[in-house]
């Protein structure tokens, strides 16, 4: 396994929103290696993609990434994403990065949950090998899921913020969590205008949801799918005492550019994957017949334009679609635009058209977040000038 700091998940990093984060990576790995700041919006050169934005750092070197952590209000995921991943299965580590309000709610606890997928072998330990169908299926799952808490009791009738975090490489997880009462308050670090009630919730590999709710009983999170209740933790009660009296209220909105009008629009076909026909790409995935990245971005793009992506999924696979260096609106099947994020899920079959002002200058990875899927050919970018 790989860590931050000789653990994994790495510890957690808060910050105040508009501070300036500094963080030296020291490469102690056998690789190459990078990292990545989901969901910040931050200048390219410290986007951490290989080819884009930086070269690997080389074993035994280190680098120093250093922005403003002004682009989200909420929570974010600071991911290593070393290159030997692509071959040997190796995961990803990964490390809370939490961006706190200047005026945060006032809540008695504020609990970071990881949701956490792997595989092990026959001995226990964790499986290096990948198998073909890894690559051209729902990706590596694993076969162990459970969730890291940073805190695993509260009282009976106590006020949380929970930050539910899928940073796993390929797992969708469809989760319940018994013992709340409460509402989503927050997609991809982007507050919701209108808060959503608690249901059955899905979240695909990087997104992210916050939940602000009261203890009504122990704290239970468990996967609906396939095994319909498998427990994958929680926080139990010790002590008790009085629910507040004050509804919950939606958190303040982040300043984000309304879309103007659309100047330009792009389609990308998702193709690929087992059953799936031939197509262009030399890999098991492809947009456009592409497998990899293109020579040429999908949109060129001047600074402050208002541009539209319609993604189609040909596949018999679900994809979670992930821009960097900015968020994006989804869209209704009227064209209305819905929530604000960085990631959105494409189910088999499916059209997802989103809207995004390119307003953040650089070369800017757009990939499916299933990195099973991305490693082999499911990538492509934007430029903004």
């Amino acid at each position: 396994m790989l860590g931050f700091n000789g653990t994994c998940p790495g510890p957690e990093i808060r910050q105040r929103q508009n501070d300036i984060l500094r963080a030296r990576v020291e490469n102690g790995l056998e690789d190459g290696t990078l990292v990545h700041w989901h969901g910040i919006r931050l200048p390219n050169a410290m986007d951490g993609v290989n080819v884009l934005t930086q070269d690997v750092i080389i074993p035994n070197e280190g680098y120093e990434y250093r922005f403003p952590v002004s682009g989200s209000r909420c929570r974010n995921l600071l991911v290593s994403l070393p290159l030997p991943f692509l071959r040997t299965g190796r995961p990803r580590t990964v490390r809370p990065l939490i961006v706190e309000e200047p005026a945060p709610p006032d809540v008695d606890q504020d609990i970071t949950a990881i949701l956490f997928d792997i595989r092990l072998d026959d001995t226990g330990q964790f499986d290096m090998e990948f198998d073909r169908a890894d690559f051209i299926t729902a990706g590596r799952l694993g076969d162990l899921m459970t969730t890291f808490l940073s805190s695993e009791q509260a009282r009976l009738g106590d006020h949380i913020r929970l930050r539910l975090i899928n940073p796993t490489p390929d797992r969708i997880f469809e989760i319940r969590i018994d013992g709340l009462t409460g509402f989503c308050v927050a997609y991809d670090g982007m507050p919701l205008p209108e808060l959503v009630s608690l249901g059955n919730l899905k979240l695909a590999p990087a997104q992210r949801i916050d939940i602000i709710a009261d203890v009504t009983g122990d704290v239970i999170l468990r996967e609906t799918v396939p095994s319909g209740g498998e427990e994958l933790g929680g926080i139990m009660l010790n002590g008790q005492r009085q629910i507040r009296s004050a509804p919950i209220a939606p958190l303040p909105a982040n300043l984000v550019p309304a879309p103007g009008e659309i100047t330009q629009t792009a389609d990308f076909f998702m193709q690929g994957g087992a059953g799936d026909g031939a197509h262009g790409g030399f890999g098991g995935w492809a947009f456009n017949d592409v497998s990899g990245l293109p020579n040429k971005p999908l949109i060129s793009a001047r600074r402050d334009e208002a541009v539209q992506v319609r993604m189609v999924n040909d596949t018999a696979f679900p994809h979670g679609i992930h821009l960097h260096g900015h968020h994006f609106w989804e869209t209704d099947q009227n064209g209305a635009r819905t929530h604000l994020r960085d990631t959105t899920l494409v189910a088999p079959g499916e059209t997802m058209t989103i809207v995004c002002v390119l307003d953040n200058p650089g070369a800017w990875m757009l990939h499916c977040h299933m990195l099973s899927h991305q490693a082999d050919g499911m990538a492509t970018w934007m430029q903004v000038s």
